[in-house]
């Protein structure tokens, strides 16, 4: 079965390392295009040590990429981490279409940070789902889906490397497979349950102190390590990360209770330990370390 991988990054050259171990036969990569200063897309730099022809389109608009992908003469895509609108054309320009990848069980969390919503709304459950794309969001028929807790203390990083990265390169290789045997399903997405979000950009990570701890240690870590919850000291973002709940905090929301080594701000209803912060257009440092700069810590309040 002739295969084109369009992806990017360490998902993508998983995916692309996996499928050639199984022997199939990778016609073609595509990955976005050269960001001008920026290291080499691990999928690229992969595929080039691999001797497998790289195209990186600016669009998938024009029809001279249509040719071209018509003239690989592919039986399927397989899509690994792709937050472009690919053009239906060229989704159902190889003979079995194409198959994608998407960090949530659709329809729930469409849109391209849906792992970062559910931690931040305090899901305890989320999962992947390999689906046939169209010209939606991330509205296309359902292949495959599989599930995995969200721990009380999964980060986006923990939940993204250590779950759902692998499970997903896994499951993408399972659904090839399927497709290569005429096994694979198609089951239209239900229409109850659908939602949609956006990119978690710094609005969306931003820390109302007045907030329930349980909130904040649920948006912290549904933003560690990215975009990075943030609040403010003296006038500057100030981003917190690796956060734990704490009782029995006594003072107004925003205010920082610690000891020489634990960086702890009260919440509305309790407070928040946290392990690291980042002061803004500075590097990130321990709590025991930012203590240690700043001397005296009791008197300061966050979101001033």
């Amino acid at each position: 079965m002739r295969i084109i991988v369009n992806g990017q990054q360490a998902f993508g050259k998983a995916v692309l390392e996996r499928l050639l171990s199984e022997k199939y036969d990778v016609v073609a990569v595509y990955c976005a295009p050269d960001a001008q200063g920026g290291r080499t897309d691990p999928l690229k730099k992969f595929a080039i040590e691999s001797g497998i022809t790289v195209y990186q389109p600016e669009s998938y608009k024009e029809a001279s990429v249509l040719d071209q992908i018509v003239s690989l003469q592919s039986d399927l895509c397989v899509m690994a981490y792709v937050t472009l609108m690919i053009p239906e054309s060229i989704l159902n320009a190889p003979t079995l279409g194409t198959i994608q990848y998407h960090p949530s069980l659709l329809p729930k969390h469409r849109g391209p940070s849906a792992i970062n919503w559910p931690i931040i709304f305090g899901e305890s459950v989320t999962g992947l789902s390999i689906f046939w794309p169209d010209e939606g969001i991330d509205t296309g028929p359902i292949l495959m889906q599989k599930q995995c807790a969200i721990g009380s203390d999964d980060t986006l990083g923990s939940l993204y490397f250590d779950k759902l990265f692998p499970m997903g390169v896994s499951a993408m290789v399972e659904a090839v497979d399927l497709v290569r045997k005429g096994e694979a399903p198609s089951i239209a997405q239900p229409a109850e349950n659908v939602s949609y979000e956006g990119w978690c950009g710094l609005n969306d990570a931003f820390i109302d102190w007045s907030r329930s701890a349980d909130q904040l240690h649920d948006l912290i870590r549904g933003c560690d390590p990215q975009p990075g919850a943030w609040t403010t000291l003296n006038g500057k973002r100030m981003q917190l990360f690796g956060s734990s709940k704490v009782e029995s905090v006594l003072g107004p929301p925003g205010s920082v209770i610690s000891s020489k080594k634990d960086l702890v701000v009260s919440t509305g209803d309790g407070g928040i330990r946290v392990q690291k912060v980042r002061l803004e257009r500075e590097p990130k440092v321990t709590s025991e370390e930012f203590i240690s700069d700043v001397g005296a810590i009791d008197d300061i309040q966050l979101g001033s």
